[in-house]
């Protein structure tokens, strides 16, 4: 039996691959913050379910609806959830495949605060410039 802050982000993978912003907002804190590295238009500090449900249309956006993600594995305990997973989409002819990880902090079952670390950010800021 995977422990319920596994389930919770399995459940949040879920619903961001099926553009399911009605469960995401469910599973976030409203006053989430969200970090994404890097210079790119996309990049910065997200607070609140809308500003991070923003971001996730205009991710959806710039990528033409390309942008997907795969999830290899996640972790957690009391506290914590940890995703590895890939990245990947077209954007003007450049292609992104970029492995990430994604570490969130729980709060009463629901994500309070979650951090995007991009094995490429390089890539990452390419992209979404």
């Amino acid at each position: 039996m995977a422990h319920p802050n596994e389930d919770l982000i399995r459940r949040g993978f879920d619903a961001f691959s099926k553009g399911d912003m009605d469960t995401l907002r469910e599973l976030f804190q409203a006053d989430i913050a969200y970090h994404v590295p890097g210079r790119s238009s996309v990049a910065g500090d997200y607070h609140g379910q809308d500003e991070v449900l923003s971001l996730f249309a205009r991710i959806f956006e710039l990528s033409g609806g390309t942008y997907q993600i795969e999830l290899h594995d996640a972790v957690a305990n009391d506290d914590h959830s940890v995703a590895l997973f890939t990245a990947s989409g077209q954007r003007g002819g450049t292609a992104l495949e970029d492995r990430t990880v994604l570490v969130a902090h729980v709060r009463d079952g629901r994500f309070a605060e979650i951090w995007i670390l991009s094995e490429d950010l390089y890539a990452l800021d390419a992209f979404f410039a």
